[in-house]
């Protein structure tokens, strides 16, 4: 039981991640909290896989400083669409247009 906590859990939580993320594409800020959700259950796996194991923890911490920088990165061009156009639409802009 103990072990299908520990591996299914993370794998349902990346599949209900990619779910939201596939229907929500309206807001960018919608879509950026389920990229968050979703590095967030391979984090979660990630450290699952090296507690089994018996490895250093040390690529974990790596991990989530990348996934911050992501998340930073992220939040950075979501506030530079809000201050160019207004809103955070996919529709409010042209992609075409320089």
């Amino acid at each position: 039981m103990m072990m299908l906590i520990n591996w299914g859990l993370p794998f349902f939580m990346m599949m209900m991640g990619i779910l939201i993320f596939i229907s929500n594409r309206k807001h960018l800020l919608s879509m950026l909290l389920s990229l968050e959700y979703i590095v967030l259950s391979l984090f979660y796996l990630l450290f699952v896989y090296l507690n089994i194991y018996n490895f250093e923890g040390y690529f974990s911490m790596i991990f989530m400083t990348f996934s911050v920088c992501e998340g930073v990165l992220g939040l950075s061009i979501l506030v530079s669409m809000i201050r160019m156009y207004g809103n955070d639409y996919f529709q409010s802009f042209n992609i075409l247009q320089c």
